[in-house]
């Protein structure tokens, strides 16, 4: 019993000691999404879908829940942003090129159309990014469109 006792006891001030460290904040400027939002024209609707449900892992602006000041949560929060931001940054669609905008909008709609964005582990949290079917056809819907019109300037070329 005392081995055990000193075992918790020892893991109990490594968890206090691990509070003082976290992964570095997605703590950039949301603003740094305006060439996306300027560039594909999301309507009123989708665009706060975007801003609600895609933009905190996918953007260089994360707005973090107060769960995130627990160690080791906030290494688990940093390693899905960091996996969403590889995928698809909205912060950096002005660097993409035609064909990887054309490519990103075609993944971006088919994820939500097959229900696998957002992360059910998001949704958990963020009951507001849970989307109704209405939300996932006005997605899809523009998705295609502005997929559509960069197609469309592939093949002007």
């Amino acid at each position: 019993m005392k081995i055990l006792k000193k075992i918790l006891v020892f893991l109990l001030v490594v968890f206090v000691i691990a509070q003082f460290f976290g992964p570095e904040k997605n703590d950039g400027d949301l603003a740094t999404v305006s060439a996306f939002m300027e560039e594909t024209k999301p309507p009123e609707d989708v665009k706060k879908i975007l801003e609600t449900t895609c933009f905190d892992c996918h953007s260089n602006k994360t707005t973090y829940p107060w769960y995130n000041a627990i160690t080791p949560v906030n290494y688990w929060l940093e390693e899905h942003i960091k996996d969403g931001k590889k995928h698809l940054n909205f912060s950096n669609w002005s660097a993409y090129s035609l064909k990887k905008k054309e490519h990103k909008m075609d993944e971006l709609y088919e994820e939500v159309e097959k229900g696998e964005m957002p992360l059910n582990s998001y949704t958990w949290t963020h009951a507001d990014a849970n989307l109704t079917q209405e939300q996932i056809t006005a997605i899809v819907s523009w998705g295609k469109k502005v997929q559509g019109d960069y197609k469309q300037q592939l093949t002007a070329k």
